[in-house]
């Protein structure tokens, strides 16, 4: 898929976009979901439906066809993946498995907590969550079925460190082919740091941004100092450009209502995505993500 082919406008959060741009991504993807709808509209085959498992709300994107070395993917959540790097394989697909380590879980956004009120309820909503994210690049799916830490956060214990090392070995083993990738841990969040720490210890040296748990999001000044004091200088940068999917980025990020609601304010990771672009060489893409590269031992 090439967005530029399209007739939507991609939306820039500088100058008066400063002020706008919540609402112009959502024209914008709006605009992009009508074209997409028509294309459906007269059979093309490569535009499927999603829904939104919260809502039913449909949305349309092109399916991927993956190709070349496959990859598995750690991620602590069932957003994680989808919030930091789904916009490189949308760009670029290969095939995907994603393990997913925290599938328990009693977090939703508060307007979302009288509706989905037990632990089964939520679990269940973000499985289909992450189901949906997922169909139109399409990946497999390992669910390790751990529950998620809550507030008032801890560091993680290292008999669980080495519980989930030792299940991720299992996945990793089935998948001897596959390219690891998982996240940076730039966020201080516990599930996001054990999940890094087991992923280097099993081989991982490919890993991407954090851009999920607001509440210490990666951006912050405190994080980046401790993120670079733990890494600095063993991982080096890249930038994807995903300037031509940001928008079926943007429909990946709807199927995630329960995190991200109401579908406005999911113009922070789209926003980050312009931020990261700024490493891009001149006159390129204005959209990308984040990733690092760790040196082999």
């Amino acid at each position: 898929m090439n967005q530029s082919r399209t007739p939507v406008t991609l939306p820039v959060p500088d100058a008066e976009g400063i002020y706008t741009f919540p609402d112009d991504l959502v024209r914008a993807h709006e605009e992009w979901t009508d074209h997409l709808v028509e294309r459906h509209r007269a059979h093309d085959d490569h535009v499927i439906e999603l829904m939104t498992p919260y809502n039913g709300h449909p949305y349309f994107i092109e399916l991927r066809h993956p190709a070349g070395r496959p990859v598995l993917v750690i991620e602590p959540h069932h957003d994680d993946f989808a919030l930091s790097a789904s916009g490189t394989f949308l760009a670029h697909p290969r095939p995907l498995t994603v393990a997913t380590v925290f599938t328990r879980s009693t977090s939703v956004h508060p307007a979302l907590e009288d509706t989905f009120t037990t632990e089964t309820a939520v679990s269940h909503l973000r499985e289909r969550e992450g189901a949906a994210a997922l169909a139109p690049l399409p990946a497999e799916r390992v669910l390790l079925g751990h529950k998620d830490a809550e507030p008032p956060y801890r560091p993680y214990s290292q008999d669980r460190l080495s519980r989930i090392t030792d299940e991720l070995h299992e996945v990793i083993a089935a998948h001897p082919d596959a390219e690891l990738l998982a996240p940076a841990a730039v966020t201080r969040h516990p599930d996001h740091l054990l999940v890094h720490r087991a992923a280097v210890r099993l081989g991982c040296r490919w890993f991407w941004e954090d851009l999920a748990f607001w509440p210490t999001y990666a951006l912050a000044g405190c994080d980046q100092h401790l993120f670079r004091a733990r890494t600095t200088p063993t991982l080096t940068t890249e930038l994807v450009d995903i300037t031509d999917v940001i928008l079926d980025k943007t429909t990946v990020l709807r199927m995630h209502g329960s995190q991200m609601h109401p579908a406005r304010k999911m113009y922070r990771p789209i926003r980050h995505a312009w931020t990261a672009a700024t490493g891009l060489p001149a006159g390129t893409g204005i959209y990308a993500e984040r990733f690092y590269r760790m040196e082999s031992p």
